[in-house]
């Protein structure tokens, strides 16, 4: 399971006089040296080409301190200053403190550490450097073995610490949103089964005042018609689930419906997938899981808007009882779609989740997250998102929420060339038509969308890694989490919005 995420708060004054981490940029080093008696960092020119350092996003040096409460203190590069290499210092010194903490055998848990912010920072680069600091500190472990010893705690050090106290709450929430969507991704699919992730996020979400969860089982969709939800869970002994999310504050009028894909593992049923790379198909139900962590952020920020979410979750396997290409499925709402390819499994649960939103949520938009299609990985790589959507004004809202939190989205075309492709000759629609595959996948979930301003994210590239980069953590990263809290913020009336919190241009 994760280990605690560290803690981070906002102080007016180093408790011992010392701040131990220092910030500072290339060329700036009026913000490095430690005076004697524990004064505070004062101006000297020539102190980083003296030590060696390149104040480089994330670059980290332990120094020496003679004279003072303690034996040294760190230096945190936070490079050009913009709020990725703040995200990314924050990140590498977690994780550089508890590789000094292993290395040296420090005991026990819960080490504090003070970071002293200097008189120029703004409140979009705190945000974005607690939202690194918590997510350096996220790991997720499944061992019965003790993690060893960790950092506990950060304070930060600064005397605007009014001005700067909601930017500090909002990047711990951002960073905690991006963990749970880690977690609930990262987690082996022995223990994930559609019914543990809908329960498992029932509880996280319902500790939160006002977010309010039911879980559907398969006689319930059975009895509801969501043909295409059954038919991608038909062919596991682990049955399929309905997650629904609500935040509804009093006096809210906008509603925006999030839609994510939970597909707990993923075979390929019957168009089984190669061997290779199968076993990071735990993380197939990212989508889902971001839309999870953002509903349960949305109610810790308490977001004057009303924002619904809606999770299938379904475990896609290869049995007697698996569906089939040929088959005809028919959707919650009575439009049928003739299947080519069982591992286009999906667009298949999506469409049943945004044909009931349509129908029983009455929404003003709807955006769906999904790791879709391998198609987006070939254009787009394994670092940014692809984005479809109705409307340009959604588009620009969701590009933009995602340059102030840290993750990449590419605006795709819904192309009206490929629109006939999706129609079949047997059914309504034909699930896996010919063509740029991501494209027409998207038009597909259009035909659900009745009309509504949407958007479909299709995170099938940055949802896993490699290896770590930046505040990412490798295998599943916890994409679009923190992009769909910073869009419903956006969307929320302004007037209403807490003052510190309120979305402005940099």
């Amino acid at each position: 399971m994760p280990t605690d995420l560290v803690q981070v708060e906002l102080v007016g004054a180093a408790e011992d006089g010392v701040p131990q981490v220092v910030t500072c940029t290339p060329g700036d080093a009026g913000t490095v040296v430690v005076g004697e008696g524990g004064d505070l960092p004062r101006q000297d020119s020539t102190v980083l080409a003296q030590l060696g350092f390149t104040a480089d996003a994330g670059a980290t040096k332990v120094v020496a301190l003679p004279g003072a409460d303690t034996d040294h203190f760190w230096l945190l590069g936070t490079g050009d200053a913009d709020e990725r290499a703040w995200r990314t210092a924050g990140a590498r010194l977690v994780r550089a403190v508890d590789d000094r903490l292993a290395r040296t055998g420090s005991a026990g848990h819960g080490a504090a550490l003070q970071l002293w912010l200097p008189p120029t920072v703004d409140p979009q680069q705190v945000s974005a450097l607690v939202t690194g600091l918590v997510l350096g500190s996220h790991q997720l472990r499944v061992t019965g073995s003790d993690h060893g010893p960790r950092l506990g705690s950060v304070a930060l050090i600064t005397t605007a610490t009014y001005e700067l106290r909601d930017a500090v709450r909002l990047g711990s929430v951002l960073g905690r949103a991006t963990a749970l969507a880690r977690d609930l991704a990262g987690m082996p699919s022995d223990v994930k089964s559609p019914q543990w992730l809908a329960e498992t996020a029932e509880r996280a979400c319902t500790e939160v005042s006002g977010l309010q969860a039911i879980v559907r089982d398969e006689r319930w969709l059975a009895d509801n018609g969501f043909g295409g939800v059954l038919a991608v869970g038909g062919g596991s002994s682990r049955p399929p689930r309905l997650l629904e999310l609500s935040w509804q504050p009093a006096g809210a009028t906008t509603h925006v419906v999030l839609v994510g894909k939970g597909i707990t593992f993923d075979t390929g049923g019957i168009s089984i997938k190669p061997a290779e790379g199968m076993h990071l198909m735990k993380t197939d139900m990212s989508g889902g899981a971001a839309v999870i962590a953002a509903l349960r952020a949305v109610a810790e920020l308490e977001l004057p808007i009303r924002v619904s979410g809606l999770v299938p979750c379904a475990e896609n396997h290869v049995s007697g009882s698996a569906y089939r290409p040929g088959d005809v499925v028919t959707h919650y709402g009575g439009r049928t779609t003739e299947v080519s390819n069982t591992d286009a499994e999906g667009r298949m649960v999506l469409a049943d989740a945004l044909a009931y939103a349509v129908d029983t949520l009455s929404p003003d938009a709807m955006v769906d997250v999904a790791t879709l299609t391998g198609a987006m990985k070939v254009a787009l790589g394994l670092r940014t998102g692809g984005l479809f959507a109705t409307t340009d004004e959604l588009a620009q809202q969701i590009s933009t929420a995602g340059a102030r939190v840290g993750e990449q989205w590419w605006r795709m075309p819904l192309l009206a060339d490929h629109a006939e492709a999706v129609v079949s000759d047997i059914a309504d629609l034909r699930q896996g038509p010919p063509g740029p595959g991501g494209i027409t996948a998207a038009l597909f979930l259009r035909e659900f969308t009745a009309g509504l301003p949407w958007a479909h994210l299709d995170i099938a590239g940055p949802a896993r890694a490699e290896q770590g980069y930046d505040e990412v953590a490798p295998v599943a990263t916890g994409f679009a989490a923190r992009t769909l809290v910073e869009l419903v913020r956006a969307m929320a009336p302004t007037a209403s919005r807490p003052r510190l919190l309120q979305t402005s241009p940099r």
